[in-house]
């Protein structure tokens, strides 16, 4: 297995970029940072069922994100889909969090390329600045989405999937971890948020999975 660094520096699109272990991507040249699948609300919707999930999770999620700006200080902020994870994310207690979180930031720009779960739960209220764009939003050299998919001109970045791979310890041992995914012109994040589960993706040709745990991440050999 490859040695674990912080911070995996990638060159995609003759770009140079930052996976971090926070399950984000940096861009240093432009000063912008990518989250995918925050799914804001999911446990709150999961109690609206009558499910005995514990609360919590929004805050977490926006103490990372937090953490994040400060570190890095970006001048814009991508969420590559499903910001809230349905309707009965727009509870009070959740939009006051969301609104406390945004006055703290308001010079940072916020874009939100819609997803799945964004169209079901609705746009997040005006009050919150943020800029609602439909997929493939072009930045730069990047087409930002949330659906993994080719685009003729420019590189993919996008989400969805929750990638997950599994790492093979002596004899029968395993653990799955989130990565990142770069295959030929299109990488997909990890999921950001706390409560999201994931799919599991193998070694294959021509894809290069990043594993994701301990504070690093991991750049996988070959079919790994």
């Amino acid at each position: 297995m490859a040695a674990a660094i912080l911070n995996c520096e990638v060159m995609w699109a003759n770009q140079l970029l930052h996976l971090l272990p926070e399950h984000a991507l940096w861009w240093p040249a432009e000063k912008t940072l990518f989250v995918a699948d925050v799914h804001l609300g999911k446990a709150a919707s999961y109690r609206a069922l009558g499910q005995p999930v514990p609360s919590g999770s929004t805050q977490q999620n926006l103490a990372r994100l937090q953490k994040l700006i400060f570190q890095y200080t970006p001048k814009q902020l991508v969420f590559l889909g499903d910001f809230l994870h349905a309707p009965q994310a727009h509870t009070p207690a959740i939009l006051k969090t969301l609104q406390t979180w945004r006055t703290q930031h308001k010079s940072l720009e916020i874009t939100l390329v819609r997803g799945n779960h964004d169209n079901r739960a609705g746009d997040p209220p005006e009050i919150l600045n943020i800029k609602l764009v439909n997929e493939p939003w072009l930045l730069g050299p990047f087409a930002c989405c949330h659906h993994p998919q080719s685009h003729p001109t420019h590189f993919v970045l996008a989400g969805h999937k929750h990638p997950s791979c599994k790492l093979y310890g002596p004899g029968r041992d395993s653990l799955c971890m989130p990565c990142f995914v770069k295959e030929d012109r299109h990488a997909i994040l990890p999921a950001f948020g706390e409560f999201t589960g994931g799919m599991l993706l193998s070694g294959a040709a021509g894809r290069q999975l990043y594993a994701v745990g301990g504070g690093r991440v991991w750049c996988l050999p070959p079919h790994q």
